[in-house]
């Protein structure tokens, strides 16, 4: 599938929240899909509104946000595409929705933290807040040269995990600060996943915001 669909033509998940809330876009990861990180929501901010968009690449079978070729090795490519159609999903779902300035604040996990850095990196008028669960450096050998001194990044991974290799998780944060990015870290023992602590610091990120 080439080309951006409209928001009413690009499968996701909306749930308006509390008046004037935040949305929490939400972004899956390889081989799960929206229904799946839509739970996420409500632990991290049940009063906040929801947006869960579908992946829109294949992989056997697996639903995913852009297309690679091997683990850990991206079509980047593939990634500045594909983040330039969320940013225009996002934007036609504000209009759509009727969402006025509420702030959206991308969650993703795994491939959808990926997918909301490379969002956010390239698209910093759409997206300015983030949490990545479990993401990396989304670009390659590449880097980006934006302006992202009002952004803020919450980065969570597990300082063993095979899928999302510590280095390019230094390289990522490394880049959101040199282009200005307020950006935490936190990282914790273990691999790849969505820890009991990962949850209560994107908690407690969230209520600083």
């Amino acid at each position: 599938m080439t080309g951006a669909p409209n928001a009413a033509g690009w499968p996701h998940i909306y749930r308006e929240g509390s008046a004037n809330s935040s949305i929490l876009l939400m972004l899956h990861g390889t081989g799960s899909n929206e229904q799946d990180i839509a739970q996420l929501a409500a632990e991290l901010d049940p009063s906040a509104g929801v947006l869960a968009p579908r992946g829109r690449t294949q992989e056997k079978g697996m639903l995913r946000w852009f297309a690679r070729r091997g683990e850990g090795l991206f079509d980047v490519d593939d990634v500045i595409l594909r983040a330039g159609e969320l940013a225009q999903f996002v934007g036609e779902a504000r209009e759509q929705y009727g969402l006025g300035d509420r702030q959206f604040i991308a969650v993703g996990f795994s491939n959808g933290a990926n997918i909301a850095l490379a969002t956010a990196m390239l698209h910093a008028d759409v997206i300015d807040r983030v949490i990545t669960f479990s993401g990396m450096y989304p670009f390659g050998d590449r880097t980006t040269e934006g302006d992202l001194s009002g952004s803020r990044f919450l980065v969570l991974n597990g300082r063993t995990d095979p899928m999302a290799p510590l280095e390019s998780v230094t390289t990522v944060v490394q880049e959101l600060r040199r282009q200005g990015a307020d950006v935490e870290q936190v990282l914790r023992d273990g691999g790849h996943g969505v820890a009991s602590s990962d949850l209560s610091a994107a908690v407690g990120w969230l209520k600083r915001l």
